[in-house]
């Protein structure tokens, strides 16, 4: 009996663990399955809630748990891959995105070009079969660049390309710029997918054409990628550099300029002092010789003109008062330059 009863008091303390999965509640919860949502409009017990918080708010959170679980299990249930799934119906409610929907990829021109021709895509092995090693062989990673180097441990040289040609270092730049090739066409595709306007440099682009402006950058920043920053580059005729916000930043070897950093209330004081300084202390630079010359210069102008003032004149007339004489320079009068007018009568000079 001990032993039985040793057993129920086992199974009792286990079932005190799990409760219950029927939950009562006064008013039915509302539901958005699409969801999982649960909406509880029932009231809080105020006095559990102050008394025991952290309990109240666990027992109503497993509550409100458990019926949502219930209504998930009351739809149509199909089991995939040993596993039992419940499929969801569509959401009701409309949730706040904290951020906006992300924009589907853009394709790439390979991919524009195979949806245009209609070629799908096949899914092919990692590994394929190599008659001349005689095992399988991967189609990428370190394993195939050992296995390419296994089957081509001797290269024959071609007879059309120079006998003393390494064909081991002809084949790695290849590879190179085949990288690089691959490398530019994929920048390529992210600038046309961020509607970016990129130079024609390098690779020509068919696609686009470039502008005198891209044009004008292209050549600035690939005068100055030389050893001597475009020194010794002879210039085009009418050529003109690039100028603009930003190139400054592309080419290599031009100096940045940096921003003072702003100075403190103190400093900007002590500067502006110093300045009112250096202008009050400041006294004009006098050249004694100019000055002694300029005015015995001034002197001398003034004394002519007294005279020119004081010089009497050659004609003289009698004026109305008795022993008035006025003095000034007569004018000659202008003669006739030797042409007379036949028709006009000259009636001579009086006599007295």
């Amino acid at each position: 009996m001990d032993i039985v009863n040793e057993i129920l008091e086992r199974e009792q303390k286990k079932a005190e663990k799990y409760k219950p999965i029927t939950v009562e509640k006064h008013l039915d919860l509302e539901f958005d399955v699409g969801s999982l949502l649960a909406f509880d409009t029932n009231d809080l017990d105020t006095k559990s809630l102050h008394s025991q918080k952290d309990v109240y708010l666990h027992t109503l959170s497993r509550d409100n748990a458990q019926l949502l679980l219930n209504k998930v299990w009351e739809l149509p249930t199909e089991r995939i891959d040993e596993a039992i799934v419940v499929r969801l119906p569509p959401p009701t409610t409309v949730l706040p995105r904290a951020k906006p929907v992300p924009k589907p990829k853009p394709l790439t021109k390979w991919q524009e070009f195979a949806k245009a021709k209609g070629i799908t895509k096949k899914k092919k092995d990692k590994s394929q079969w190599d008659e001349q090693l005689q095992k399988w062989v991967p189609l990428y990673g370190f394993r195939k660049a050992a296995a390419e180097k296994e089957k081509n441990w001797l290269i024959e040289v071609p007879q059309n390309v120079d006998p003393m040609t390494d064909m081991y270092e002809k084949k790695a730049s290849e590879k190179t710029e085949k990288v690089a090739k691959n490398e530019l066409q994929r920048l390529k595709n992210i600038a046309r997918a961020r509607k970016v306007k990129i130079p024609r440099v390098g690779i020509p682009i068919t696609s686009d054409k470039a502008s005198a402006t891209q044009l004008a950058t292209a050549a600035t920043v690939a005068k100055a990628s030389t050893a001597s920053l475009g020194k010794f580059q002879d210039k085009l005729p009418k050529e003109k550099e690039a100028r603009g916000k930003g190139i400054h930043e592309i080419i290599p070897g031009k100096e940045r300029k940096r921003k003072a950093p702003l100075p403190t209330p103190q400093a900007e004081r002590e500067n502006n002092l110093n300045l009112l300084d250096s202008i009050l202390n400041k006294r004009p630079k006098i050249d004694m010789d100019r000055a002694v010359s300029k005015y015995i210069h001034d002197e001398q102008v003034q004394r002519s003109e007294e005279k020119k003032n004081l010089k009497p004149s050659k004609g003289r007339f009698k004026g109305k008062g008795k022993g008035n004489v006025t003095n000034f320079s007569a004018k000659k009068p202008k003669a006739g330059r030797g042409q007379r007018n036949p028709s006009k009568k000259n009636p001579g000079r009086k006599r007295r």
